[in-house]
């Protein structure tokens, strides 16, 4: 055992103040000067720029379309309503996710129904069977940290109860799936470009797709409504739509932050590589598990899982010792979405619904390293499996 007192109790710390972890955003000349251009050309509203950037993202996810969003929130509450889901109908998600998963599908007059995650982190898909009724009309799963659901059981799930598939991407630029990216595995996924998010203009969002259909409601509905058929009207409205339209300066933002993605996601997987060797071999600590069938993955989040017994201390005590060290780690979600105040207004669906893992996952034993973290060096991951090792030394110190 390690002479070396921890840092919480006046030790060396692993780290040394004074070495930064990577920031973000990550940006350069490239943001600058694409913004300058828009700025100077004076045409600063639905464009070229957004039209390129809608290609380029479709592209990089191997889909059809790409229709931008003013948010990821946004993009799902109209794909929800453009796929009909209304009063009456039921939307399966996960409960431990951000609560636009789950308030968007209210937003479009549905009923979200929670069913749990597994060891994945993600939808368990026999907790998705289960939570089947003649009322659900879609699934929704969440990639959660930018690891891929399985989708071929969901899929397989769905086309046998007639269902859609909507994935929430909103953690997984980049990530794909047996070659193919997010977003179009399903019926058509959404995205997040808000500030915390791999490639952002502080906010932002898209819906991709490669169902024709779905495609052209999403788009009209983003753009108030409008016949966007090639010439028609510009003031002909053909749905109830809203404005959920980007900027130019947004999308030319995107695009340099899309020049750098491919290369920021290979570099985090390399990275998590090491912290999954590293922090697995820790008793007690059990990174998120991946897929053979992911075939690359986009790290939102490095995802790790602490059982107090087995590792010494309890998860809030791991993570005061950490950030003494120099890492900052916490705990993600402290609440199941259906324990938030808004869902337990809405009665007893909610009051009495249960879930253990997302339960175990948010009151004892998920952590999340954020993405940035991953876009240092080899030695930077070394710091957080020498904290790591550290801090299991001296767990019996800190206690329960």
């Amino acid at each position: 055992m390690s002479n070396t007192k921890l840092a919480l109790f006046g030790g060396k710390p692993v780290r040394d103040p004074g070495k930064p972890w990577p920031s973000w955003p990550v940006y350069g000349a490239e943001e600058c000067d694409a913004v300058r251009e828009v700025a100077t050309s004076g045409k600063w509203w639905f464009g070229e720029r957004i039209k390129r950037f809608e290609a380029e993202y479709a592209t990089f996810h191997d889909a059809k379309h790409c229709i931008t969003c003013a948010s990821g929130t946004s993009a799902i509450e109209i794909a929800m309503r453009c796929l009909g889901v209304g009063v009456g109908d039921e939307v399966i998600v996960p409960p431990y996710t951000f609560i636009a998963t789950a308030s968007a599908v209210i937003w479009a007059g549905g009923t979200p129904v929670f069913a749990d995650v597994d060891e994945s982190w993600n939808l368990d898909p026999d907790a998705v069977e289960a939570a089947i009724t003649p009322q659900t009309k879609a699934i929704m799963p969440v990639h959660f940290g930018g690891r891929v659901v399985d989708m071929d059981r969901l899929n397989d799930i769905a086309a046998r109860h007639g269902l859609h598939v909507f994935e929430d991407a909103c953690h997984s630029w980049g990530s794909k799936w047996k070659g193919k990216g997010t977003g179009a595995l399903g019926i058509g996924g959404a995205f997040s470009f808000q500030f915390s998010k791999n490639i952002t203009a502080a906010e932002g969002g898209a819906i991709l797709s490669d169902d024709d259909a779905l495609a052209e409601a999403c788009r009209s509905t983003a753009n108030c409504g409008r016949n966007i058929t090639p010439g028609a009207d510009w003031y002909g409205h053909v749905r109830v739509g809203t404005n959920s339209r980007i900027t130019e300066f947004q999308a030319a933002i995107l695009s340099a932050q899309l020049a750098r993605l491919e290369a920021q996601t290979l570099l985090r997987e390399r990275n998590a590589a090491i912290l999954d060797q590293g922090l697995g071999a820790i008793e007690g600590l059990t990174p998120q598990p991946g897929d053979p069938r992911i075939s690359r993955r986009a790290y939102h989040l490095y995802c790790l899982r602490i059982d107090a017994a087995a590792f010494g201390c309890s998860r809030e005590r791991f993570c005061e010792a950490a950030k003494a060290e120099g890492l900052e780690i916490g705990p993600g979600y402290g609440l199941p979405l259906y324990e938030q105040p808004v869902f337990k207004a809405l009665g007893d669906r909610y009051t009495s619904c249960r879930c253990p893992v997302t339960e175990d996952l948010c009151y004892r034993s998920g952590m999340w390293i954020f993405h940035s973290a991953l876009l240092g060096t080899e030695d930077d991951m070394h710091d957080i499996v020498a904290i790591a090792k550290k801090i299991k030394e001296h767990a019996a110190e800190l206690g329960q």
